[in-house]
This record gives C-alpha cells, structure tokens and sequence, in this order.
C-alpha cells in the first residue's frame, strides 16, 4: 500500500468536489447555466478548478512513483518518507488557499498557491529526474523476510 499516494488522491478529490461546489453556487446565484455569462466571481471559481486540474494529475503521478521508489515496509508496515508527506500536505493546502484567493476570500491564496505548486513540481520533477541515479538501496522482499528470521 502506498499510503501518501492513496490519501492524497482522496484528498484531491474532495478539494476537487468543493471546487465543482463553489462554482454551482455562484451558477445558481447568478442563473447561469452554460459558460461564464461575463461575471467575473464565476470566471475565477472556473480557473480555479481548471487550474486545479491543471496541476494536480502530475503532481499525484510524481508522488505514487517516487513513493514507490523509496517507500518501504518495515515489519509489513508501509513506511514512506516523512518529507514526502509534508510536500505533498503543503501542495494540497497549496491548492485550497488558490482557490480562495482567486475569489478574493483571501488575497494573498493565489500567490502562496502558486508558488506551492511550482516549488511542489520542481522539486518533485528534479527528484525523480535524480532518483534512478542515486543508488538509493532499498531493501527487497527476500532480504526483508531473511532479515526477520
């Protein structure tokens, strides 16, 4: 089990419901069915998700395979680096507080955001770009069930 990558996913998905959410609101407040209908709160909702979208796919592949990469079981407990877990708490927090800055809900969300996302993709792309060439020796199975006996 790859525990990062599963809550993340879960995560993701309910931030991506709150988005689809706060959009259907100003949709019904407005009455507008169809496209943007020129109000400028359900423009930014809308870019908001989109770039939520736009964002989130390959931030979650990167974490399902470097988890994979480095992750471990200890015990037949699955161990997965604690940074990986804050990278990827940040970048979730990251994507909320866009979202509410986009809107106006909070002013400095867009900027704090994106500057979550971009950090969060560089250096999670760097990582993995690195990661076949660091020679990081991970225990396999066989050597975990001898190491126990």
């Amino acid at each position: 089990m790859y525990p990062i990558s599963l809550t993340m996913a879960g995560v993701a998905a309910l931030i991506n419901i709150w988005l689809g959410i706060r959009i259907g609101d100003v949709r019904r407040a407005e009455k507008i069915s169809i496209g943007d209908g020129g109000n400028e709160k359900l423009t930014a909702r809308m870019r908001a998700q989109a770039n939520f979208i736009e964002n989130v796919p390959l931030v979650l592949i990167l974490i399902v395979l470097i988890e994979m990469a480095v992750g471990g079981t200890i015990d037949g407990v699955a161990h997965s680096p604690t940074w990986l877990w804050v990278v990827a708490s940040l970048f979730m927090l990251g994507r909320v507080a866009h979202a509410l800055g986009m809107d106006g809900s909070f002013k400095q969300g867009r900027m704090i955001g994106t500057i979550l996302a971009l950090l969060t993709l560089t250096g999670l792309g760097i990582y993995a770009v690195a990661l076949p060439f660091l020679h990081i020796d991970q225990p396999t199975e066989v050597e975990n069930i001898q190491a126990s006996e």
